[in-house]
């Protein structure tokens, strides 16, 4: 048995948290960092032998930072996941050999494969790489939604897939919940923009700074007209997500929309603030 303990995250997820539990069965120290749900959750957690730690939620990189920092781990290594996702068995072997000799790195990131009507959402994801093995004393979470992973030395990469599985609840509640997301989005937007300073298109392509060469990427990416047409043309085809057959396509139309929440909601939050 490796010396990894697992933390996953939930909310309300009696249906996604047994499947999920039963991947990480290997691990000697399995906590639910729960926020305050109202159905079996908790129960569910508690009769796995889980370790529940309830905290009400604020937002994303506010939550994972504290149960970081509060939750006392048994093992130096932590395996983050959430209740929809599902550790492959050759990704539990490649995260135990890691930890084994990790020589000098921090945390790993790994591939996560997104499903949606049964099909492996290979081209369309924006991005398929996620830091989910770390120490917890060298990791740390910025943005209010949709978190950035920061790890205070060298990452490495381990093989093997974390399977994810966003519309196991239906496509009502995916669309709720990234209702909410764009509503945090559009505050980290403004946010951003109060701290940051003037927009520079220069800066985003020469600024030494990364942390500052990042936001006038981000806010140029964030001024562009039709953004979210512009969001479709690049996951269905720049990342050539038409190859995922329909459900590419849906999908890629459904990440239009949710920036089209985002585009509403910034205009509604900069309206309230003149």
């Amino acid at each position: 048995m490796a010396n990894i303990s697992v933390i996953i995250l939930t909310k309300n997820e009696q249906q996604d948290l047994p499947g999920c539990l039963e991947s990480v069965a290997w691990s000697d120290d399995i906590h639910v960092y729960d926020s305050v749900s109202t159905d079996r959750t908790v129960e569910i957690a508690e009769q796995f032998g889980a370790k529940v730690t309830p905290r009400p939620f604020d937002n994303w990189a506010a939550h994972q930072n504290w149960g970081l920092q509060n939750i006392k781990f048994k093992h130096e290594w932590v395996f983050y996941i959430d209740a929809d996702e599902r550790m492959t068995p050759e990704l539990v072997q490649a995260v135990q050999a890691a930890v084994v000799s990790p020589g000098d790195f921090v945390a790993f990131r790994l591939q996560r494969r997104d499903f949606f009507l049964g099909t492996w959402l290979k081209h369309v994801q924006a991005s398929p790489f996620y830091m989910r093995l770390f120490k917890p004393q060298h990791m740390r979470y910025e943005r209010l939604v949709n978190p950035i992973s920061i790890a205070d030395g060298p990452v490495g990469e381990v093989a093997g897939y974390l399977d994810h599985f966003p519309f196991s609840k239906g496509m009502g509640q995916w669309v709720e919940r990234h209702n909410s997301y764009s509503r945090f989005e559009a505050q980290q937007i403004v946010e951003n923009r109060v701290k940051g300073g003037a927009f520079s298109i220069a800066k985003a392509f020469t600024a030494s700074d990364f942390h500052e060469r990042r936001y006038h990427q981000k806010e140029l990416f964030y001024r562009l007209p039709a953004r979210p047409l512009v969001k479709f043309l690049l996951l269905y085809l720049g990342k050539l997500g038409f190859l995922d057959g329909r459900a590419g396509f849906t999908y890629a139309v459904l990440q239009a929309i949710y920036e089209y929440f985002i585009v509403l909601k910034v205009r509604e939050l900069e309206q309230e603030a003149e």
